[in-house]
């Protein structure tokens, strides 16, 4: 019976190899982008004032690749290496699986409220919802309409997309001890304490429903969203048409946060484009209840596509921030511009 049994499992084990190995291999490509910019901004902080940098940089190189089964069932991988040292040097690596039920991945990566949430519409390097801002004036709040739990060793589930309709769920534990390293820099020296393990445990779930679609002389995109973690909650929706060359738009969200004041935050955007050109105009306002602070913004962005890969961007921007205490106060203006090249 033994010998039955083994030889059972023999052929069985054949004819799955057999079938692994008529797929091709996963073979990695390269892609990535690198963000070249200059600028200048002006603010009025009594705190800490001046400018805060003149350049600025990001880059990020991708490394995919996938194989399809013989069962019609495609997998693969993606990592995201940051382009600079940084303290979270591999910025997303996932695993993905692709099949007539769906998406799934897993690994660490953004929730799919984060990647389905539609925000209003923006063109140019610096935008008030989460737009870069606060990497030329010294801000206490970032406006954010969308404000994930950000990267996690997480797993995603997206539906197939029914009449341009799809739903995502991802759940992550919020261990945040894969890969990550804790680093403390002080005037002229770096020390780096090892992983951090300083997650809370608290389950993050989030949800997310998102609707887009073309019609004849226009096109629609639609999103709801939300997160939870422990007794912290946040929700948001977002909607974008286009008409001719016109894109205008807009999104909300919301943090309840437990036992604490709520966020509320709002954007609005329209883009124009013709040919290689396009231009944008947008707005953004947040007040957090629970730090105190009320912020916005306005810039007006333009693009230009030079070459295939090659986009001259600029940005003319303005912010206002009232925090608690009037030495926190700060506004200004700023205008940047640079290269931004796709690969």
């Amino acid at each position: 019976m033994k010998k039955i049994l083994f030889a059972s499992s023999a052929i069985v084990a054949v004819a799955f190899a057999g079938q692994a190995s008529a797929s091709e291999p996963i073979k990695l490509s390269v892609g990535g982008y690198m963000e070249q910019w200059a600028g200048f901004a002006d603010e009025d902080n009594t705190a800490t004032g001046g400018r805060k940098n003149a350049f600025q940089s990001d880059t990020e190189v991708y490394f995919t690749g996938s194989t399809t089964l013989d069962n019609g069932i495609e997998i693969g991988a993606r990592i995201e290496l940051e382009g600079e040292t940084s303290t979270d040097q591999v910025d997303e690596q996932f695993l993905f699986i692709n099949g007539g039920f769906g998406r799934i991945e897993m690994g660490k990566n953004d929730s799919v409220a984060d990647s389905m949430g539609v925000t209003g519409p923006t063109v140019g390097p610096v935008n008030p919802n989460d737009g870069g801002t606060e990497d030329w004036v010294n801000l206490a709040k970032v406006i954010d309409t969308v404000p994930s739990s950000g990267d996690q060793n997480r797993v995603s589930y997206f539906t197939p997309n029914f009449g341009g309709f799809q739903a995502g769920v991802s759940f992550a534990d919020n261990s945040e001890s894969n890969g990550r390293v804790n680093v403390v820099t002080t005037a002229g020296s770096q020390s780096i304490l090892g992983s951090d393990t300083s997650g809370n445990g608290d389950n993050i779930v989030s949800g997310a429903i998102a609707y887009s679609n073309d019609f004849d002389g226009f096109s629609l995109g639609l999103s709801i969203e939300g997160e939870n973690e422990d007794e912290d909650n946040w929700y948001g929706a977002g909607v974008n048409v286009g008409f001719g060359n016109f894109t205008v738009g807009g999104s909300y969200g919301h943090v309840d946060n437990d036992g604490e004041e709520d966020v509320d935050a709002f954007d609005l955007g329209v883009t124009y484009s013709m040919d290689a050109a396009s231009v944008g105009l947008s707005y953004a306002y947040q007040d957090d209840e629970e730090d105190n602070v009320e912020n916005q913004g306005l810039s007006l962005g333009l693009a230009y596509t030079l070459g295939a890969g090659v986009s001259w961007q600029s940005s003319v921007f303005w912010f206002d921030e009232d925090a608690a205490g009037s030495a926190s106060d700060n506004d200004g203006y700023g205008v940047v511009t640079g290269l931004a090249l796709s690969f």
